[in-house]
Formats: structure tokens, sequence, C-alpha cells
């Protein structure tokens, strides 16, 4: 059997069923799953952003139940976030889980 070294695995941005991780196999960047993912990347970091502009307005004078709700987007945000730097991330073995070890 003949493998590419050139192929790389990609971790996507969204989840499968039972919401288990999606990787694409790729050898290039180009492809339309891998553009697809990219769209899906920079809407949520922009989302993201938005989110927490948001929050510096809010914060001030929110109820709690805006507060709860607020904390619940915020929380799926950074989620969203940490799972793209996971996917960007260039060193094996490293990844976001591994920033906040003591």
């Amino acid at each position: 059997m003949h493998t590419d070294p050139r192929r790389t695995l990609r971790l996507l941005p969204w989840s499968g069923p039972e919401a288990k991780a999606c990787f694409l196999i790729t050898d290039d960047g180009g492809g339309r799953v891998s553009r697809l993912a990219d769209i899906a990347e920079a809407t949520k970091l922009d989302m993201g952003a938005q989110l927490l502009a948001h929050a510096d307005d809010l914060l001030p004078d929110a109820t709690e139940a805006q507060l709860r709700f607020l904390a619940e987007r915020l929380t799926e945000a950074l989620r969203d976030i940490l799972r793209i730097a996971e996917s960007r991330d260039q060193a094996p073995g490293v990844g976001p889980s591994d920033w906040f070890s003591p």
C-alpha cells in the first residue's frame, strides 16, 4: 500500500454524531471540505469576538438571567475557539489542553 507523506489529518471545527471529533484526511488545503472548514473557523472566531464585545457592554447592568445566558454562550464560544486552536496547532503532542497544566 502506497502512502503519500504530504497527506495530513485536520480536526474539523464541527462535531459528528454523539459529539465525536471529525477529521479530514487531505493532501492540500484547497479542497471543498477544507474551504468549508476555513469558512466555519473564521465565522466562529468572528462570532466569539462579537460575543466578547457584547459581554463588555452587558456586564455592568446585567440581570441574573442575562448573566447565565451570557455565560452559556461564552462557554460555547470558548469551546469552539479551543477546538480551532487545537486544529491549527503545529507541535505534535502539545495542544490547548496542555496550556493550562500546572
